[in-house]
């Protein structure tokens, strides 16, 4: 490594740091006063690169770039009051969780939007004006638009502390922050507040995404990437933290720069391609912070006693649950006598799918503990029973029994982790953990496979046909979905629900509410460790993208559809959403835009999902 390359490097990272906290800082001004968890700000991002990209290519000139880049992010502020009015403001009463759900159908839908009117392909934008050249640092040429970004950061950080405590407008937002419930007792109007904070934050997440025209092309997977990253940064500076956020993605990108300024290092005699670690050291990073820290560099502590909004589960199954649950497993047992093959497929996935929406249910609904990285023990089962039917020349049977233990083992080592943070902090470091599994299975090539996978793991001659497998996922699937439930309302099923509601009060009564959270975990893994290996020889193949976040989104959506107040919502939920994405997969080619808008409109009719609302309506 040279000083030139190190420079360079370093140019680099700080640049993205800069369109980084850009993005980020509008994250956070919108989570701190709302409380939402914006699922579709990486979607506005997304936008605002097409938007500039498109505008640009109609104006020309220095005038016509620059002008390009401020529309875009005007347009993107009016797109992000239109998401605020037209979706949010009429769940606000909701649970959040549910306020997430329909932030997602958002993402669904908008990503469509921008593939009907841009195409599949990358687009890529022009050299900025003025600043397409570059000036020699240190014997590198350092692009002259790269220190344009780099002094941009500090300036909207000035900016946005200037207007937040030197404006009337910024005071309501930061009491707002601190407790809008009294900001709303002393007859502020929140809705209007509720709308500027997400203009504001939808014109910043549409300015970072517009700045980066010329440094990479507008795609389609932006958002996904981008809001992954954003919610990396917000979580490591402090949730409602400028500073912190700032602060964040400078360390993200100098750590990120330096990554791939040092490449391939010796270490006892061994080679490692430090490069590699780009994809997953913001998560490692991450995980350290919240190690030490755990609300966050400038963050505040999260109470861990509040009750869990929206969760509470009182019915404990009697004699009549149990015979309704004899009578359905018998008639899913007869299905395959009338259902051809393409139903036994949807039907074997369904099956599959409840079992591993059943287990974050568990997390989630009776721990009170939500998981953005659920999808790690799904893909951990998968891999584990692939592994050892291929190499260690297990039969399908015992790989399938003898993967549960294995990926509980898991849980209970990343639960450890976890149960020392709350709310918003422990998803994320869930999502870390999950993205550090991925990226050890995409790079273990001799292992996994790496990007390509692993082929060939199909089931044992006997269970091959599609009738046979369906019948083994089932006898394999509604035993454990029952086992999980009984679990739930099992002694410590109750013990973790009191450490859901009053954790302090749990304490005083001598339940060890960290300890049976932490518990839970090796529980709900086994469950998602079961469903992966099922999965895996229903696909005879599998790839790193079984552990991706798009899957832990699924499991969220799967359960949050259904109902998380009730036992049976996240089967119903995986049913109606399995259903959905299938019938819309086979008939448009915009499918995310009809899931979406399904989903959107089923949020909005039942807030507490299908099965919760139609339960409290009856």
């Amino acid at each position: 490594m040279t000083l030139a390359d190190l420079a360079a490097q370093l140019v680099n990272g700080l640049a993205n740091a800069s369109t980084l906290f850009l993005l980020a800082s509008g994250l956070s001004l919108i989570f701190g006063v709302t409380r939402v968890v914006n699922f579709a700000h990486g979607s506005l991002y997304m936008l605002g690169t097409y938007g500039g990209v498109w505008l640009t290519e109609r104006w020309t000139g220095p005038l016509g770039f620059w002008g390009a880049i401020a529309v875009a992010a005007l347009g993107i502020a009016v797109v992000g009051v239109l998401i605020e009015t037209l979706v949010l403001k009429r769940i606000y009463h909701a649970p959040e969780l549910f306020q997430l759900l329909a932030t997602f159908a958002v993402v669904l839908v908008l990503k469509d939007l921008a593939l009907m009117a841009w195409g599949a392909e990358d687009i890529f934008g022009p050299r900025a004006p003025g600043l397409d050249g570059a000036v020699e640092i240190f014997g590198s040429p350092i692009p002259t638009y790269d220190l344009f970004l780099i002094a941009l950061g500090p300036i909207v950080l000035v900016a946005l502390q200037l207007l937040l405590s030197r404006t009337r407008w910024g005071v309501l937002v930061r009491a707002a922050t601190e407790d809008r419930e009294m900001v709303g007792a002393l007859g502020v109007n929140q809705a209007w507040l509720f709308t500027g904070v997400f203009a504001l934050g939808s014109l910043l997440a549409g300015l970072a995404g517009a700045l980066q025209m010329p440094r990479e092309p507008a795609s389609l997977g932006l958002d996904l990437v981008a809001i992954t990253d954003a919610f990396v940064v917000v979580v490591v500076g402090g949730l409602g933290s400028l500073r912190g956020a700032f602060y964040a993605a400078l360390i993200i990108g100098i750590v990120k720069g330096l990554c791939v300024a040092l490449g391939t290092v010796e270490v006892l005699g061994t080679s490692f391609n430090v490069s590699k670690l780009t994809l997953v050291i913001e998560f490692l990073l991450m995980a350290a912070t919240l190690a030490v820290r755990p609300f966050g560099l400038l963050g505040r502590p999260v109470a861990t006693n509040e009750p869990a909004r929206g969760v509470a589960l009182v019915v404990t199954p009697g004699r009549t649950f149990h015979v309704g649950a004899a009578v359905v497993v018998a008639l899913l047992a007869c299905a395959p006598f009338v259902a051809d093959d393409y139903l036994l497929v949807l039907g074997t996935d369904v099956l599959v799918f409840a079992l591993f929406a059943v287990s974050l249910h568990f997390l989630m609904g009776f721990g009170g503990m939500v998981s953005f990285g659920h999808a790690a023990f799904f893909g951990a089962g998968a891999y584990v029973a692939a592994l050892l039917m291929k190499q260690a020349g297990w039969t399908m049977l015992a790989a399938i029994v003898a993967t549960p233990f294995a990926v509980a083992l898991l849980g209970l080592a990343v639960g450890w982790f976890c149960v020392r943070l709350a709310g918003v902090y422990l998803a994320m470091l869930t999502l870390a953990f999950a993205q550090i599994a991925w990226s050890v299975v995409f790079q273990w090539d001799d292992v996994t496979g790496g990007s390509n996978g692993l082929v060939g793991v199909w089931p044992a001659a006997w269970a091959a046909g599609k009738r046979e497998y369906y019948w083994l996922v089932l006898a394999f699937a509604a035993p454990a979905v029952l086992a999980v439930w009984h679990v739930a309302h099992s002694p410590f099923g109750y013990a973790l629900r009191a450490g859901r509601d009053a954790a302090a009060r749990a304490e005083a009564i001598g339940i060890p509410v960290r300890r049976v959270r932490w518990f839970a975990f090796p529980v709900a893994a086994a469950a998602a460790g079961l469903a992966g290996a099922l999965f895996v020889f229903s696909k005879g193949s599998l790839s790193p993208e079984v552990m991706a976040i798009s899957r832990s989104v699924d499991g969220l959506v799967m359960v949050l559809l259904g109902g998380v107040q009730t036992l049976t919502g996240p089967v119903a939920g995986v049913a109606l959403f399995t259903w959905l994405q299938d019938e819309t997969l086979r008939h448009t080619e915009y499918w995310r835009l009809v899931l979406g808008g399904s989903v959107l409109a089923l949020v909005l009719a039942f807030p507490k999902g299908v099965v919760g609302s139609l339960r409290r309506s009856a």
